[in-house]
């Protein structure tokens, strides 16, 4: 039996202002939290204890998830913060401080445990990852992925011997200083035995520090690398850009809900669209419970949360739209991700509701 461990304690700075109100971990995907596909892959694998560490919003996750038994799963929480000055704030322990200090509390580790981030969208081969790092009797295991040269900037670069056994990292070198392009992708297998590594009650890294001793002592970590899906949101830019490739079916088990009404057109229940007087070009969802008005055009991929409004005359191009947006009449979204308080553009430039010089008019489709 494995049981895993999910990092959710992080604060999404780079994907703000779409973090503002939740963790990274519940920004949606087809109107489900990324971290649900997580739980639902790794349930897929049999995994049925899973940990998750949570800090910032941590309610947001623990009133969703429950106790996990709707996905056939046991979730527990850890908490991790701090009083200070009266009140109770979040303070994270870096993603090993974090399992360090859910083992000195109860010895939950007890076993060959998959280390996952909680912001990441993976289709990995949980079952093979498994086989292959108790084959290889490693200690630690972390899963790669192959990059293109020009991109080993974005990521923590893993250099391995040719029987995988890994001998050093660089944290986001240039593509003139790397020595490899196998990305780090945030998922690793443990053995119970690496959490001695990890010091008591210190904030205290994965890949920075725990690593790096891991290489130091000569210890069996191996690099393992396998061909899979891994939908990585880092930055504002790559979710509009993600949201684009799901919702135009590219990414294998990521469906559509509603009832496809024309071809190319999802709806929820009870919405309302005048469907001779409007264009829309498909791939569209509209969310349950909202309003499309006549002389409006969507050209997608876009998607509607629930309770959103487009005004009449109004034109929706490749955007996103979070619950209860309303789009003035009149006025245009094009390449946008809009809530009912800010519109941030695909390279990550952001407006909020009421800022001076804003062309677009939109707001909050309950008032």
């Amino acid at each position: 039996m494995t049981k895993a461990m999910i990092l959710a304690a992080g604060q999404g700075t780079r994907v703000r202002p779409l973090t503002k109100g939740m963790p990274k971990p519940m920004v949606p995907i087809l109107g489900k939290p990324v971290l649900e596909y997580l739980i639902e892959h790794l349930a897929r694998h049999g995994v049925r204890e899973i940990m998750i560490n949570v800090a910032y919003h941590h309610w947001k996750i623990e009133n969703y998830f429950g106790d996990g038994q709707r996905w056939g799963v046991e979730i527990g929480y850890s908490y991790e913060g701090v009083r200070e000055h009266g009140e109770i704030v979040p303070k994270p322990l870096g993603s090993a401080g974090g399992m360090r200090r859910i083992q000195d509390f109860s010895g939950f580790f007890d076993e060959t445990t998959l280390v996952i981030c909680g912001d990441a969208i993976v289709d990995l081969d949980i079952t093979a990852a498994l086989a292959e790092h108790h084959a290889k009797k490693a200690m630690a295991s972390v899963v790669t992925l192959e990059v293109p040269r020009d991109q080993v900037k974005n990521y923590g670069i893993v250099v391995a011997g040719t029987d995988g056994k890994v001998k050093s990292f660089q944290e986001k070198p240039s593509p003139e200083e790397a020595r490899s392009t196998l990305a780090s992708t945030g998922i690793y297998i443990f053995e119970p035995a690496v959490l001695e590594l990890v010091p008591r009650g210190k904030e205290f890294d994965i890949g920075s520090q725990l690593f790096p001793a891991l290489v130091d002592q000569g210890l069996p970590f191996y690099a393992q690398s396998r061909p899979f899906h891994w939908i990585d949101i880092g930055r504002v830019s790559d979710y509009w850009t993600v949201l684009q490739r799901v919702l135009a079916g590219e990414i294998a088990d990521m469906r559509m809900p509603g009832k496809e009404v024309r071809p190319g057109v999802w709806v929820g229940l009870n919405t309302r669209v005048d469907w001779d007087q409007v264009e829309i070009q498909g791939p569209v969802y509209i969310g349950s419970g909202s309003c499309i008005e006549a002389g409006t055009k969507i050209e997608g991929p876009a998607w509607l949360g629930r309770g959103c409004n487009l005004r009449a005359g109004s034109k929706l191009t490749r955007s996103v739209l979070f619950d209860y947006t309303r789009l003035n009449a009149k006025h245009e979204f094009v390449e946008v991700i809009a809530s009912p308080q800010y519109v941030v553009d695909r390279h990550g430039h952001t407006t909020y509701q009421g800022e001076e010089g804003s062309a677009v008019r939109w707001g909050d489709a309950r008032a």
